[in-house]
């Protein structure tokens, strides 16, 4: 699918849904993110059981089916805020009804095991973010750059502006050089990785995919890797950007780091990669559109990923 509509752009006054649709959360941090998007001038509604608890997930899988559910048929909301991510988001995506969302189309964000709706989102047509969550919103300051840059893309105002949306980091020794264009997708690798040969499952071709993940290690994340390369992903992508890889042990069990691992299993491949793209669990996380077309330039001192956003 080539054209995935964009919710519309925010404005003061806007609904926005906060909700838990996988693990239990910390209420402080429900109540920073609320302040937060408050401080935006945005409407703030807390879910239902968005603080709810049963074992460690926020409520029962019909409990949190409902409050999503509920997010997703809201007329006025404009934003459906995930609190955090955690095991738990499989549960519900067989359960959802996009009849009413289609008529009122909005936002959804979040990242790490909600990788699993933006992949759902995606396969009925709708751009996503893939962006930091309540925890984030509470801890990190009123200037912190991933916050400002989620206001920013929520409101239109990095989309229209004069200067072209885009990220810039620096170059890696293990990238491979070069320019390709496609539809951003992707996220938490084990989530993707989970929803391989399902119906929610994203296409390989003309796709720039974006991984990270979190406590898992090396041997894992390469045979997860593995089966993208056995099964036909990896050579058909128009680009690949490797985030950040967390929360492991480096013991060098694969005879050398993972980032080397991973370069020696796409060698391959002459699409540009990036290594070290700052995506995944940590506080550099930037805010990625999950269905926009985007712009790959992997060069010589620096990568640049640039989103055309014409909604058109």
């Amino acid at each position: 699918m080539s054209n995935l509509i964009f919710p519309p752009y925010l404005q003061e006054g806007d609904r926005v849904i906060i909700l838990s649709p996988s693990s239990k959360i910390d209420k402080s941090f429900l109540r920073g993110a609320t302040k937060r998007l408050k401080s935006w001038g945005l409407e703030v509604v807390l879910a239902k059981n968005a603080g709810s608890a049963n074992g460690t997930y926020a409520g029962s899988i019909r409990q949190r089916v409902k409050d999503l559910q509920d997010a997703m048929d809201d007329e006025k909301a404009k934003v459906i805020f995930c609190s955090r991510g955690g095991y738990g988001v499989v549960h519900l995506m067989d359960k959802l009804n996009f009849t009413k969302f289609k008529k009122h189309p909005k936002w959804l964000i979040g990242f790490s095991d909600i990788t699993a709706l933006h992949n759902l989102f995606q396969q009925n047509g709708f751009a996503s973010l893939h962006a930091p969550m309540a925890r984030h919103l509470t801890v990190e300051p009123e200037d912190d750059f991933c916050a400002q840059a989620l206001k920013d893309i929520l409101f239109g105002n990095a989309i229209n502006g004069e200067e072209a949306f885009n990220y810039v980091c620096p170059a890696h020794k293990l990238n491979h050089k070069g320019t390709g264009a496609g539809i951003l997708r992707g996220g938490n690798l084990s989530v993707f990785y989970g929803l391989r040969g399902t119906p929610y499952d994203i296409p390989a071709e003309g796709t720039i995919l974006f991984i990270e993940d979190v406590g898992e290690r090396p041997h894992a994340v390469e045979r997860m890797m593995y089966n993208l390369k056995l099964g036909g992903i990896l050579e058909k992508l128009s680009g690949l950007i490797i985030g950040q890889f967390t929360e492991y042990e480096e013991n060098k069990s694969l005879g050398k780091d993972l980032y080397g691992a991973l370069a020696d299993l796409v060698k391959e491949y002459d699409y540009p990669i990036c290594f070290n793209f700052p995506v995944g669990h940590v506080t550099m996380n930037v805010p990625l559109i999950n269905g926009a077309q985007v712009t790959l330039e992997v060069g010589n001192k620096e990568v640049k990923l640039s989103f055309n956003t014409d909604k058109g």
